[in-house]
């Protein structure tokens, strides 16, 4: 490896001795037997060194692509490595879906469901939760599979699994029968209108996303994501915002060019649910991102604590974001037994600037339980962020059980996860 390779953003350079493309599952157990330490890469999108290690860096695009269809079971087995942009048509034009997917559908399956990526949806849980079995290998290059219903609740360990129990190659997927969606956007939502009837605005869609720069006092933009079959009134007036007279882009200016349907138009639910198209490919991306996973009970006086501050974000902002998910009982997930209102901010490119806005952030959600996204940026203490999960003595239990010999260590995992204090 001659140059080293980086995250999507640039922000992370990753320390490997070398990075391999394996070709095949035999090969890969070849690789991890013989290596240490071992991490995976996904699609490079997380903003965190999560994917980074000392030793050997493998990327799972060369593993031959799967998508099995189970009818009877309704579920779909792929290849890790797998993006949602390769998995979705297939899906769909077999007639089936998936309950949720992300605002950017270009990353890939596993490493989505290992960081709890989320998607959208008061009533939707985060994508991991479409997991029902994984195959991965183990630190002696051993295949193993667990599934949902052959290892309990043992297994709502392993899903999220932040890449330290092996290297994942395939998922079982639950699936469901395809369906249609239209996009609405509006404009001018009152702020004060936001945070008093929050459970209502986020509750008017099958996904609802509300992009603020915490500055303005009304919030720029509310995407709803309605199924065909929903029978409310799509063009109703809308909590005193008004529709969009034209397609938008999340961030104000930007061309629409590139993001997905709006304007009611239908369309299949690949082709809707996130905010980006599909044959659209993000080049590096010239931007920074935190996320902060905030247990709705405490959402109306999280929004409150950042609009006080909102005249120090807005400065480095480019847009941010407020999504909503459903709980879920998987062990490493921050909506691990409470739904969730995600906090997503998408800074400007200028790391000095950022961290110490990072840092304020951070500071003003910290009596809410604000859990950062596994991917994302952070400066939260190691021990602020261990101590929200009540599953973690279970989770170092299974590290230890699945990889005794530490092969998948990295800084990353030591610091939040495993380190002794």
């Amino acid at each position: 490896m001659n140059e080293r390779p980086t995250n999507w953003a640039r922000n992370v350079t990753f320390g490997a001795r070398r990075l391999e493309v394996p070709t095949s599952v035999e090969q890969l157990q070849d690789l991890v037997a013989h290596g240490s330490p071992v991490r995976a890469l996904g699609s490079g999108h997380s903003f965190s060194d999560i994917a980074d290690t000392s030793g050997v860096l493998v990327s799972l695009a060369g593993l031959p692509q799967r998508v099995e269809i189970d009818v009877e079971q309704s579920t779909a087995t792929v290849s890790a490595g797998i993006r949602y942009t390769q998995l979705c048509p297939r899906l769909n034009s077999n007639g089936y879906a998936l309950h949720n997917l992300g605002s950017l559908p270009h990353v890939s399956v596993a490493g989505s469901c290992a960081t709890a990526t989320h998607g959208s949806g008061d009533g939707n849980g985060n994508l991991a939760t479409a997991v029902s079995a994984i195959e991965l290998v183990t630190g002696d290059g051993s295949l193993r599979t667990l599934s949902s219903s052959a290892d309990g609740d043992l297994f709502n360990g392993v899903v999220v699994g932040l890449g330290s129990l092996g290297i994942v190659t395939s998922l079982t997927l639950d699936i469901q029968p395809a369906f249609d969606v239209q996009q609405y956007v509006f404009e001018g939502l009152p702020y004060d209108v936001l945070v008093e009837r929050a459970d209502e605005i986020f509750a008017s869609g099958y996904s609802v996303s509300v992009f603020t720069d915490w500055w303005s006092s009304r919030a720029d933009q509310v995407w709803v994501k309605r199924r065909t079959d929903d029978p409310r009134d799509p063009t109703a007036t809308f909590f005193g915002a008004r529709p969009a007279d034209a397609a938008r882009n999340p961030v104000p200016g930007m061309p629409a060019d590139n993001c997905t349907e709006q304007m009611g138009v239908p369309g299949p639910w690949h082709e809707r649910l996130p905010h980006f198209r599909p044959d659209f490919t993000p080049s590096s991306g010239d931007e920074l991102q935190s996320e902060y996973l905030v247990p709705r009970q405490h959402a109306a006086d999280a929004l409150d604590a950042l609009r006080r501050i909102g005249h120090r974000v807005a400065p480095v902002l480019q847009i941010s974001e407020l999504r909503t998910a459903a709980s879920d009982a998987l062990w490493m997930s921050p909506s691990y037994r409470h739904d969730v209102m995600g906090m997503h901010f998408t800074w400007v490119d200028d790391m000095d600037a950022v961290l110490p806005v990072v840092s304020l952030v951070e500071g003003a959600l910290a009596p809410f339980d604000a859990a950062p996204h596994w991917g994302k940026l952070s400066t939260t203490p190691a021990e602020v962020v261990r101590a929200l999960y009540p599953r973690l003595g279970d989770f170092r239990d299974l590290v230890r059980d699945l990889d005794p010999s530490r092969k998948f260590r990295n800084v990353f995992v030591d610091r939040y996860l495993l380190e002794d204090r």
